[in-house]
């Protein structure tokens, strides 16, 4: 790739799956000029997909966010049921629920649907790339790239490098997080990468200070923003994710990594009862206008 396109956004982009990640990355990729598909599994799905890409594409036009019409960003994005749709992508970037067997099926179906010569990406947070890689015939054109929550306002997408993935589209996936306005890193293919490994570790060890007693969640937040430096504390953090991401990166990484990942009895309890966080309006926190 030569350099002048080293950090040029994909003409062609689809997401396969139109929820608030899915979502987010189509809007990010629109405004840094790509043509954006999604791909959704029903009629309501497709309708709720384009009205979060739209609602956020408004107030990236409110703030001024970005240089392009809103004319040109509608006439840009486009969903639909037929993954059909994404024959000319030049990158598809998968986008469904953290499930292996749910993305290895998605994955598949993406990857008979585009051309040879496309790219095929995973925003998986925690499945090993290598054993998604398994389901496809073409594992030289996939790499993971694990974009965070909230896409529009995080600054960071980790670019998984799975053992048989083309070194050469190591540098087009930095170029093209780049033009999203995004920092690269890239890591080696492992339980959990490099931030769901360390996130989750820290965010498990506050669930189980609370389950404990040990303090109450705003006062272990409150220790990790003003004596580390953190942004966010670990329990808000849990909530901003969902509880139920969390629970499910947890069970892959004690599966892979063993018992210091096993996830605290509260955590599944707040599950079961829907306590999921910001999405749902209550986890450790409550959240008004969820």
């Amino acid at each position: 790739m030569s350099d002048d396109l080293a950090t040029v956004a994909p003409a062609r982009l689809g997401v396969l799956g139109g929820g608030r990640m899915g979502a987010g990355i189509a809007h990010a990729f629109l405004l840094a000029g790509s043509r954006v598909h999604i791909v959704e599994r029903d009629a309501d799905s497709v309708a709720a997909a384009s009205s979060r890409v739209l609602q956020s594409v408004e107030r990236s036009l409110e703030r001024e966010a970005t240089s392009r019409s809103e004319g040109a960003l509608r006439a840009a994005f486009s969903v639909g049921t037929d993954i059909a749709g994404f024959a000319d992508a030049d990158l598809v970037i998968e986008a469904v629920p953290e499930d292996r067997n749910l993305k290895a099926d998605a994955l598949a179906r993406a990857e008979a649907a585009i051309s040879e010569t496309a790219t095929l990406a995973s925003n998986t947070s925690s499945i090993s790339i290598n054993d998604l890689a398994g389901a496809l015939s073409r594992p030289a054109q996939f790499l993971g790239l694990h974009f965070f929550n909230p896409v529009p306002t995080s600054a960071l997408v980790e670019v998984v490098v799975g053992t048989a993935t083309n070194p050469a589209l190591i540098e087009a996936a930095r170029g093209w997080v780049t033009a999203i306005e995004k920092t690269p890193v890239v890591v080696r293919d492992s339980p959990g990468f490099a931030s769901s490994r360390l996130g989750v570790a820290l965010g498990l060890e506050a669930i189980r200070m609370v389950e404990e007693g040990v303090a109450s969640a705003a006062d272990i937040d409150a220790a990790m923003v003003l004596g580390y430096k953190h942004p966010v504390g670990p329990l808000q953090t849990t909530d901003i994710v969902g509880l139920d991401v969390r629970l499910g990166i947890a069970e892959e990484l004690h599966r892979a990594l063993g018992v210091r990942f096993e996830p605290p009895e509260l955590l599944r309890q707040m599950v079961t009862e829907g306590k999921l966080g910001r999405k749902s309006g209550e986890g450790f926190y409550v959240w008004e206008n969820n």
